[in-house]
C-alpha cells in the first residue's frame, strides 16, 4: 500500500506504528509499505495504515490519531475501521471531523435530531464536536446564535457570593467552553460575536425563564445537573433550535440529589427527535494513557 507521510516525517510514522504493533515489521520500499509478521497482526496493522491514509488526505495527523485508529483495529466494539466522515470545520490549517465510528454516529445524531445527549468518558470529543457543529450551523446561517452553558456546581450556582465581577465569577466554570470555541474561531471574532449577543456563554442558572429560539444550545457537564435543572433546561427549547447535552455519568459532583443526566435517560428514551449517543473508551482521542486510565477505573468499578 502507498507509503504514508504521517506525523511530519516517515521515520516518525514508522516509529509510532512499530510501537503499536511490536510483532510487525514495517519496511518502506519503492513508495510502498511492506508489512511482515503473522497474518493476524499484519491484517490489523494494514487496517490501521489504510485508515491513516484516508485521514491524511484531509488533515495533518497526530500521534493521537494513530493511537485512536489502532485501538479501533483491536477493539471488538469497532470491528471495522471506518473513520472517514465529512469534515465539520476547516480552521487554522486543520480539519475538524469525527475520528472514530462512535464520534461519527454522534455527529450524525446531531444532524438528524433536535435534542441529542452525548454521554461518555473524558476525551471522547463530546463537547468539542458539539461546539464544531454549533459553529458550522452559525456559519451556514442555520441558526442565528450559539448558547453555551454548564452548571457551576462548585459554587452551588450561588454566584453572587463569589468575589469579583460576573465575568470573573463564572470564568473558571465556563473556561473549557471558551477554550474549545477559541480553538475554532479567531479570538477577535469570538469577542465581537459575544459583544453582539450572537454567542452567549453563561451558567445554567441564567437559562431559567427563557425561551431559546433559532439557536444552537450546548449544555456541558450535564451530569452535574439535578433532575429539576435538567427539566428546566430542556423546556427552554424554542423553534428552530438544536440542543446538545453532554456529560459523563461516572463523574457526578453533585453534593445531594440524583444526577439529571442519569435520570433523564429513563424519562425521555423512545421520544422521537431525541437521541442518546453513547461514547466509550474506544472513542477517546486524547493521549493513549487516558484510555488506559478510563478502562482501569471501569475494571475496578466492575470488581467492586
Amino acid at each position: 500500500m502507498p507509503l504514508l507521510s504521517l506525523l511530519g516525517s516517515q521515520d516518525e510514522a514508522i516509529r509510532r506504528l512499530e510501537q503499536a504493533f511490536p510483532d510487525v515489521r514495517f519496511s518502506p520500499r519503492d513508495g510502498e509499505m511492506q508489512l511482515t509478521g503473522s497474518p493476524a497482526d499484519t491484517a490489523s496493522a494494514r487496517r490501521v495504515v489504510s485508515a491513516m491514509r484516508d485521514l491524511a488526505r484531509e488533515a495533518v495527523l497526530t500521534a493521537a490519531d494513530v493511537d485512536a485508529v489502532t485501538r479501533m483495529a483491536r477493539s471488538a466494539a469497532h470491528p471495522r475501521v471506518e473513520v472517514t466522515a465529512e469534515p465539520i470545520l476547516s480552521t487554522r490549517g486543520r480539519v475538524i471531523r469525527p475520528k472514530t465510528p462512535g464520534q461519527k454516529q454522534y455527529v450524525q445524531a446531531i444532524d438528524e435530531h433536535t435534542i441529542v445527549f452525548g454521554i461518555g468518558p473524558a476525551g471522547t470529543g463530546k463537547t468539542y464536536l458539539a461546539m464544531a457543529k454549533a459553529v458550522q450551523a452559525l456559519h451556514r446561517e442555520q441558526v442565528s446564535r450559539i448558547i453555551l452553558t454548564r452548571p457551576a456546581v462548585e459554587a452551588g450556582e450561588r454566584l453572587g457570593f463569589l468575589p469579583g465581577t460576573l465575568g470573573e465569577k463564572i470564568d473558571p466554570y465556563l473556561r473549557p467552553l471558551f477554550d474549545a470555541l477559541s480553538d475554532m474561531m479567531e479570538a477577535e471574532a469570538v469577542a465581537k460575536l459575544m459583544e453582539h449577543g450572537v454567542i452567549e456563554v453563561a451558567p445554567l442558572a441564567y437559562m431559567r425563564g427563557r425561551t431559546l429560539n433559532d439557536a444552537f444550545i450546548i449544555l456541558d457537564e450535564a451530569q452535574n445537573t439535578t433532575a429539576e435543572q435538567m427539566k428546566m433546561f430542556l423546556t427552554r427549547l424554542g423553534f428552530g433550535s438544536t440542543m446538545v447535552i453532554t456529560g459523563d455519568i461516572t463523574q457526578v459532583d453533585l453534593h445531594q440529589g440524583r444526577s439529571g443526566l442519569v435520570s433523564v435517560q429513563g424519562v425521555l428514551q423512545g421520544i422521537p427527535d431525541i437521541a442518546f449517543s453513547e461514547l466509550t473508551s474506544a472513542d477517546v482521542v486524547r493521549h493513549k494513557l487516558v484510555t488506559e486510565i478510563i478502562e482501569a477505573y471501569d475494571r475496578q468499578k466492575g470488581n467492586a
